[in-house]
């Protein structure tokens, strides 16, 4: 047994010597010490052994096996920093190189967007809010007084899981979440993504993007949601912009309107983006209805208060002279790069 454990040993310190990674560590660790390996080989022999040198041989097998296990990781720990170290040379990057002729990045036209009208409602005393994609139907409808019925929940119009849940069509979830963590007066505005089965056109995406704020107080009126809007608008766009509003039909507002504003592409001459109307419907808005006070744990008696939603997307467009909504989403480098300098935003 003496003369095994020897052999034994003196293989597994050749074959150790010429392991190069910790691949071929691994196939050695199985070929001496896996359920096959030469370690295994020789315990299954104890059984043809008598008790006495059954004992001693096992003794011997248990110090051999500790011995090559103790070998292995040590082997392990040195071939891993010098792999990690090759690995460092081959695949190392300056990250602080900016060499001759390199283009800065940039951030897209949506962000920028954001970005500015964050900073616009914070002046204004409103908190920027955020909240999840994948929402339930009680946030995402029932609580914005959504019809049972209504056809916004139909499949035609939201993307829905086999849970129940869905992809929220709107940011209001965000609206709700906020009157339910906060106590009036309230001033909120949330952003992000939201998802609709659209059929693709120069103004429509699946994925598109919003803005949606409230205002709750002891008061708050239509002059209130007037004045707010057009200092919003008059401060993204660095001009006064011709609006105008007519009534609309939103669930959770009451009474609804639609703010257009004239069409900046176009001057109000007609176009793709605006439909050849000259009247973009830039966000829906209107008084906050009582239902959606009540979901919000608020009581309408006391208060009242206004909400407004914004797709961004087209807001972009419009700032920056975009004609086709398709350039924001597809991730084309061309276009993004005419935003990577503030000098120059070109009409697409």
């Amino acid at each position: 047994m003496e003369q095994k454990l020897a052999t034994i040993t003196q293989s597994f310190e050749e074959a150790l010597a010429s392991v190069e990674n910790t691949h071929g560590l691994e196939e050695l660790k199985v070929r001496f010490l896996g359920k096959k390996g030469e370690v295994g080989k020789l315990m299954s022999g104890l059984r043809d052994l008598s008790n006495e040198d059954k004992a001693l041989a096992g003794k011997g097998i248990n110090i051999l096996k500790k011995q090559l296990a103790e070998a292995l990781e040590a082997a392990q720990d040195r071939l891993k920093v010098i792999e990690e170290k090759k690995a460092l040379e081959d695949q190392w990057i300056d990250v602080t190189l900016n060499p001759a002729g390199s283009e800065s990045g940039s951030l897209h036209p949506i962000t920028l967007v954001h970005q500015r009208l964050e900073e616009i409602f914070e002046a204004m005393g409103f908190m920027v809010l955020d909240g999840p994609h994948v929402e339930t139907d009680y946030y995402n409808f029932e609580a914005l007084n959504f019809d049972p019925h209504h056809p916004a929940r139909d499949m035609h119009d939201t993307f829905f899981f086999n849970s129940g849940r869905l992809l929220r069509t709107q940011t209001s979830p965000i609206q709700i979440r906020g009157m339910e963590t906060f106590k009036p007066p309230i001033r909120m505005v949330g952003t992000g993504k939201v998802f609709r089965c659209e059929r693709l056109d120069a103004s429509h995406e699946a994925c598109f993007h919003q803005v949606e704020g409230m205002m709750i107080d002891k008061g708050i009126n239509v002059g209130h949601l007037i004045h707010t809007m057009k200092v919003m608008l008059s401060e993204m766009f660095e001009k006064q912009v011709e609006v105008r509003l007519r009534p609309g039909y939103f669930p959770f507002v009451e009474p609804g309107f639609e703010l257009e504003i004239a069409c900046l592409l176009c001057k109000g001459k007609g176009c793709a983006a605006c439909k050849k109307l000259g009247w973009v419907e830039l966000l829906g808005c209107g008084m906050v209805h009582p239902n959606v006070l009540r979901s919000g744990g608020i009581d309408p008696t006391v208060y009242s208060g206004f909400a407004f939603g914004m797709g961004t997307d087209r807001l972009a467009m419009q700032k920056y002279g975009i004609t086709d909504i398709r350039h924001l989403h597809n991730g084309d480098l061309n276009f993004n790069r005419r935003f990577s300098t503030a000098s120059g935003y070109k009409v697409f």
